[in-house]
């Protein structure tokens, strides 16, 4: 059936944060685009200059906080967030232990 809605482009969000900002880009897509090409879409590396280009081609992605395993698969529904996780800059078990250390030193 020609024109159905099946067929109708739709909204999706596409959002990355650093520690100093966070954006949250809609994007107009079409019923077989996946996370990964959303991202593509959504001009991340513009947005920031700041953060390698090659994080937004590589990094995990989710879906409304759900990791996704197959990024590069995953279709998406309308108004689904995808979400760009960056790399941790210190590993959470480490900072536990900073920060154990250091309240045991008073």
């Amino acid at each position: 059936m020609a024109g159905s809605a099946e067929n109708a482009p739709f909204l999706v969000e596409v959002a990355f944060a650093t520690p100093a900002c966070q954006r949250v880009v809609s994007v107009e897509v079409m019923g077989e685009t996946t996370a990964r090409e959303a991202v593509a879409l959504a001009g991340l590396p513009l947005l920031f200059p700041e953060v390698s280009p090659a994080l937004f081609d590589e990094a995990p992605l989710g879906v409304f906080g759900k990791t996704l395993r197959e990024p590069q698969r995953q279709t998406l529904s309308p108004g689904d967030r995808i979400e760009v996780y960056r790399p941790l800059e210190i590993d959470p078990k480490a900072a536990r232990l900073a920060r154990a250390r250091r309240q045991a030193k008073r």
